[in-house]
């Protein structure tokens, strides 16, 4: 799951809807929907994203809050090296084979980690 994903399914609940009546008022299929919802499916245009905010009544800075969560959340990503050194580049790719195996403790230090990257001192 995603943290868009798992964002929408708690504004989901919260709000007693299934994936089916969502679905249905955002013109889109369940399957779509529980795609987004599981983390299947990459970062949702920028229309649907309005649309969800508009069905669940959000604005301002919650609504900023899903939009920036949405970017963060493509299962998928792709990371350009090139132009980094050899040292960027087995770090991204070394990353990518372990990243399965991280636990949430480590994760949460190595965000840490990146927030802090680049800030002078």
């Amino acid at each position: 799951m995603t943290p868009f994903g798992e964002a929408i399914r708690k504004l989901r609940l919260r709000k007693g809807v299934s994936q089916k009546q969502m679905a249905s008022a955002l013109n889109v299929t369940p399957a779509y929907l529980s795609a987004l919802e599981h983390g299947k499916r990459g970062t949702p245009t920028f229309d649907l994203l309005q649309r969800i905010a508009g069905y669940f009544n959000i604005i301002w800075d919650e609504a900023e809050e899903l939009f920036l969560l949405a970017r963060f959340s493509d299962p998928r990503i792709v990371v350009d090296t090139s132009g980094l050194s050899a040292e960027h580049t087995a770090f991204v790719n070394h990353l990518a084979v372990k990243i399965r195996n991280i636990d949430a403790a480590t994760i949460q230090e190595l965000a840490r980690v990146l927030e802090n990257a680049g800030k002078t001192g």
